[in-house]
């Protein structure tokens, strides 16, 4: 049988769709298409979230942070990660959880120098370093948080300890842990004071109780590892739906570093053990996601604080 130039064709055709139909199907289930890590893993990838115009003429540039890697990474401060201007180094995490971090921190720059670009560089490992802008102007990255939301969410108030003074905002205020110092592979109790300053319509069926608020306790910087145990007064909460429910798989328990509170406000606590001596900032983040209108998503309604903590 003679092969025609068609007959030809048509086999290199199909070949070629027979290993993109593969290819294609290799990526849809490897997210990392199909590429070999770095020695050094991925890229840590900064993000710039939106930009918030403060009652005081100051500007206020929210950052987060994308780790596409399984565990989570240090980058300590220095030529893998810093900003510019240098006045504002210092500032950002050196320790990246993995997954996606949203509204990490914040760089707060005054009227005069609403105009500067502020930019934050990573460099991971051997690959080439990223950067991002905190850049004022654009109104489709102007951020909300001072506003209440449609429902009456707000950031909440948080203070450091049981009785410190509670502020608002993405970098609220940072501190000293009240004990310090700590000694290194002994427990320190972390506190913080909370309250959701939101003012709900109490005729509205889905606010006939206070929403719990969320606390996160988690490394911001540090030499070492830091491993959070639960309080004894945190409850663990259980899964609500039986076996055969199929929201029962969704459920999660939190991880020792997380816990609720019950509404309007309360004490959140944990216990922290730090690996090796050295200086260390602790970052605790407290929400009220629970509301309708408060998500990460939503760019609303969290308010993170900082302890730096001096174990020896």
């Amino acid at each position: 049988m003679r092969i025609t130039n068609k007959h030809i064709a048509a086999a290199v055709l199909g070949l070629i769709a027979s290993v993109a139909l593969t290819v294609q199907a290799q990526s849809t289930d490897n997210a990392r298409f199909l590429s070999l890590a770095p020695s050094g893993g991925l890229p840590i990838i900064p993000v710039m979230e939106g930009w918030t115009a403060n009652p005081d003429g100051t500007t206020s540039y929210s950052f987060g942070i994308i780790n596409r890697n399984d565990e989570s990474m240090d980058i300590p401060l220095g030529e893998g990660n810093y900003i510019e201007p240098a006045k504002f180094d210092g500032i950002q995490p050196t320790h990246f959880p993995a997954g996606r971090s949203t509204g990490a921190f914040s760089v707060t720059v005054s009227e005069s120098e609403r105009e500067l670009d502020i930019w934050w560089y990573i460099k991971t490992g051997d690959n080439e370093a990223l950067k991002v802008p905190g850049r004022h102007g654009s109104s489709a990255y102007e951020l909300d948080f001072i506003l209440p939301r449609p429902q009456g969410g707000m950031q909440p108030l948080v203070g450091i300890g049981e009785n410190g003074a509670q502020r608002v905002g993405l970098y609220a205020q940072i501190g000293d842990y009240p004990r310090n110092p700590a000694q290194s592979g002994i427990p320190i109790e972390l506190t913080v004071n909370i309250t959701d300053p939101a003012e709900r319509d109490p005729n509205d069926a889905r606010f006939e109780e206070a929403i719990p608020l969320g606390v996160r306790f988690f490394k911001y910087q540090g030499p070492g590892d830091v491993e959070f145990t639960r309080h004894p007064d945190t409850e663990v909460p259980v899964n609500p739906y039986e076996a055969d429910d199929p929201r029962f798989r969704f459920f999660r328990e939190p991880q020792p570093n997380q816990m609720q509170v019950d509404g309007p406000g309360g004490i959140g606590r944990v216990y922290a053990t730090f690996s090796e001596p050295g200086e260390y900032i602790i970052s605790t983040k407290v929400d009220v996601h629970r509301g309708p209108d408060s998500s990460d998503g939503d760019q609303c309604c969290w308010t993170n604080v900082y302890q730096r903590v001096t174990v020896e």
